[in-house]
Parts: structure tokens; C-alpha cells; sequence
């Protein structure tokens, strides 16, 4: 793989909130049809790289490239196509609590204003069946839903566009082992049948070790190491050895 296959290529970023600086100098490229994992400890900046990506922050300087260009080369309708490229799973789910389960998975169809509903009640039931979610559960409120419904009907609208980009952040987190290992066998058909691209922010170690084609390590402010899953776990680096083995890790290094 080369630099020319990034679908995501982030360039000398560099992120400083007032004193406090986050990032020092992160380059990083997304190769297409990858899981590339983030990992890093508290306050390492994984999830605002995340955000950078999307365009949701503005770094301090540097550059983020998706599909080959820079968010501020895109004028508006290009910048729209592209937020319809990508679909993003948030850390809890984040539906939309005053919208039933088929108006949360319809709202990215309906903002595109060129789908009829009959077409869109199709679309939401085919994305629900996807996630294995039963057509019953259609009309029930986010408050309704147990921990795992909610994961599975926030990644159904998270690829309600059929997107190239698949955004993970921490997909498995409050779920239990047998919940967890059934979405990671989601992930990894769905993957498969939409060929996805996927970024993923995750601790969980079962989940990294099933999903991820490289790991890329956020540690002292920089991208501290990035490899496969042995080419990680076989370095020396305190928040590596913390990570992997279970050593005490001294956050002040960050």
C-alpha cells in the first residue's frame, strides 16, 4: 500500500487548546478497505483526531485529506457529499431521544430531500434487518431499548447512506462479552458486504484483536507507533506494555 491509496491522510497536525498541546506533528493515512484502530490513554486526543477528520474541529495547523482533498477545498455541495460519504457510530448511540427507532434511521435519508417515503420506509427496514433488528421494534423511543438495540440502531443510521467511511467510537463499550462479541461479528459482515473503510476508537482488547488491520498507538502527543496487532504488542513503550500487559503506565509522560 502507498500514500496515493489513503482514503484518509492526515498531515504534520497539530492541535493546542490555549497551553495545553494535544497533538504535536500526527501524520497518519487511512489505506481503503482497512480497520485502523486508535488507541492511546486518557487525554492522548483520540477522540478529537476523530473529530478533526470529520471536520467537526479545526486543528492548529497541519492538514486532513479525505477522498483527496482538504475539508476547506470542498465548496458546499461537495462538502455535503462528502458528510454523506462517511457515517459515524457514537460512543452511546446518540439517538435522538424525542424520535422513534425509524425516525432516528430516517432523518439522514430525509435531509437529503429526494427520496419519497415509501422509498425511505424501504430503505429504514432493509438497514434494520441488516443490523438484525426486528421490523416490531420500528416504532419504539431510544428510552425503550436495551444497551445493545441502541448500538445496532445507531450503526443502522450511521450507514443509513451507504457510506464509503465508517466512523467507530468505543463500539463495544457497556456492552457484555456476549453482546460485544455478537456486534463485532456485525462489524465484521457488514465490512465485508459494503466494503468499508473503517476508523475505530476502542480499549477493549477482545474488539481490537478481532477488527483491527493496524493499530495506530497515540502516546506523548504523536502517533508513537503504528502496525499490526503483533507488530504492536511485540514493542516496548510504557502505554504499550500498560495496554497489553497490564503495567502500571505514568500518565505524566503524556
Amino acid at each position: 500500500m502507498t500514500n496515493e491509496d489513503c482514503i484518509i491522510e492526515v498531515k504534520g497536525l497539530h492541535t493546542r487548546f490555549g497551553d495545553y498541546i494535544v497533538h504535536r506533528d500526527i501524520n497518519l493515512c487511512v489505506h481503503s478497505g482497512e480497520i485502523l484502530s486508535l488507541v492511546g490513554g486518557s487525554g492522548s486526543g483520540k477522540t478529537t483526531l476523530l473529530r478533526q477528520i470529520l471536520g467537526l474541529e479545526e486543528a492548529t495547523r497541519g492538514t486532513v485529506k479525505t477522498f483527496g482533498y482538504a475539508r476547506n477545498e470542498y465548496n458546499y455541495e461537495q462538502s455535503k457529499s462528502l458528510r454523506n460519504r462517511s457515517g459515524v457510530l457514537f460512543q452511546k448511540g446518540a439517538l435522538f431521544s424525542a424520535l422513534s427507532v425509524f425516525d432516528n434511521i430516517a432523518l439522514p435519508l430525509r435531509e437529503l430531500r429526494t427520496l419519497d417515503e415509501s422509498f425511505i420506509r424501504n430503505l429504514v427496514m432493509l438497514k434494520l434487518d441488516m443490523v438484525a433488528i426486528d421490523a416490531q421494534h420500528a416504532n419504539k423511543m431510544p428510552a425503550d431499548l436495551s444497551g445493545g438495540m441502541i448500538k445496532r440502531i445507531a450503526l443502522a443510521r450511521a450507514l443509513a447512506l451507504d457510506p464509503e467511511l465508517l466512523f467507530l467510537d468505543e463500539p463495544t463499550a457497556g456492552l457484555d462479552p456476549h453482546l460485544s462479541q455478537s456486534f463485532v461479528q456485525l462489524i465484521q459482515t457488514l465490512r465485508a458486504e459494503m466494503k468499508l473503510t473503517i476508523v475505530m476508537i476502542t480499549h477493549d482488547l477482545d474488539t481490537l484483536a478481532a477488527l483491527s488491520d493496524r493499530i495506530a498507538v497515540l502516546a506523548e502527543k504523536k502517533v508513537a507507533a503504528i502496525g499490526n496487532l503483533q507488530e504492536i504488542s511485540n514493542l516496548h513503550h510504557p502505554f504499550i506494555d500498560s495496554f497489553f500487559m497490564g503495567k502500571k503506565y505514568d500518565k505524566t509522560i503524556q
